[in-house]
């Protein structure tokens, strides 16, 4: 399968183990050019933006008009996954070339913030529809044994801190009884947070960081401060999860929910197929959420991830049924939505 091949040739560029093609770097570089000489090879158009955003489209075609983009990233985290962004960019490849119209898209820096399509939204010039295939770097296909998803929207998140107070002390001459010592507090913290994103549905939440004053080895700890972050599908269960763990946020994106057209072509393409219909919220950004909040009517399409859902690591699996699956209902979608766009409008 020519999507597995070329995988495999980008996941050698940069040396491992993993992928490494961290944003910017040569190795991100290189991918770039790799995916410019198949774009090509398939007769399609190449153009790169002043971001660096690589496009690929339908030769004799406007890619200001392309009616459809379907693509992904080709950056990685260090020592990241063979799937992550570079299936959702060969698949594009595949799609296009099968159905003959729309325009390919490979954004700079996704790992870091979305740097090209954020970009590409501030400059203008979007297209009507973009659809994004990608791993699901999760078990939630696996665990209800399903080939694929559709995502619902990108959940929001909120980061923060939090502060414990205690009392320093020595370590060996401080008696157990009494001590007010502050990284025992912190741990009682920690869980009352897991408990508060248990009891929202599809609420996370996670202490990622801990600095520990004063920090010697055989003092008590008198104070921690401890990085926050939770996530939530919608701006209700967001805001509910903030005042349960009891933090200000010093950053906040917004839920984005992804729907219409784009959406319903995917739906409608994987039960043509037969396979049984899932739908699931992403936990993660992606640039279909950067371009929808920007108007755009974006969708995304899941493939399951094995390995219990690993992902951002070399352990990023999943199967070439499922990504053959998957590259056909990107394609068919992406024909359903020409066929719509080219209907004639009802008198």
């Amino acid at each position: 399968m020519r999507v597995l091949e070329r995988l495999e040739e980008l996941y050698a560029i940069g040396g491992g183990p993993g992928a490494n093609r961290p944003h910017p770097s040569p190795a991100e570089d290189e991918a770039h050019r790799l995916v410019a000489a198949w774009l090509e090879e398939g007769g399609l158009d190449v153009a790169v933006d002043v971001d660096g955003n690589l496009f690929g489209h339908v030769q004799g075609s406007d890619l200001r008009t392309c009616h459809v983009w379907v693509g992904s990233h080709l950056d990685t985290v260090p020592q990241g996954g063979r799937f992550d962004g570079a299936l959702g960019v060969v698949a594009a490849i595949e799609a296009v070339e099968r159905v003959g119209v729309g325009a390919v898209v490979a954004f700079r820096g996704e790992e870091v913030g979305c740097i090209g399509s954020r970009a590409l939204v501030a400059r203008g010039g979007l297209p009507r529809a973009f659809l994004e295939l990608h791993v699901e770097q999760g078990p939630v296909l696996a665990d209800r044994d399903s080939p694929l998803g559709v995502v619902t929207g990108i959940v929001g998140y909120a980061r923060g801190e939090l502060v414990v107070e205690g009392r320093a002390g020595h370590a060996g001459t401080t008696p157990m009884v009494g001590r007010a010592d502050a990284i025992v507090a912190a741990a009682t913290e920690v869980l009352r947070i897991r408990d508060a994103a248990l009891a929202i549905p599809e609420g996370v939440a996670t202490v990622g960081q801990l600095d520990v004053e004063p920090g010697g080895v055989n003092v008590i700890p008198s104070r921690v401060r401890m990085s926050v972050d939770v996530r939530a599908p919608d701006v209700e269960r967001l805001n509910e999860l903030i005042r349960e763990v009891g933090f200000e946020p010093t950053q906040r994106s917004e839920p984005v929910p992804l729907g219409g057209p784009a959406r319903l072509a995917l739906r409608a393409a994987i039960e043509a197929g037969g396979v049984d219909l899932v739908e699931l919220p992403s936990g993660a950004g992606h640039d279909a959420g950067v371009l929808a909040a920007a108007g755009v009517d974006a969708a995304m399409l899941f493939v399951r991830s094995l390995n219990d859902g690993v992902s951002h690591s070399p352990d990023e699996l999943s199967s070439p049924e499922d990504i053959e699956l998957a590259v056909e209902v990107l394609t068919d979608a992406l024909r359903r939505l020409e066929d719509e766009r080219l209907a004639p409008t009802p008198l």
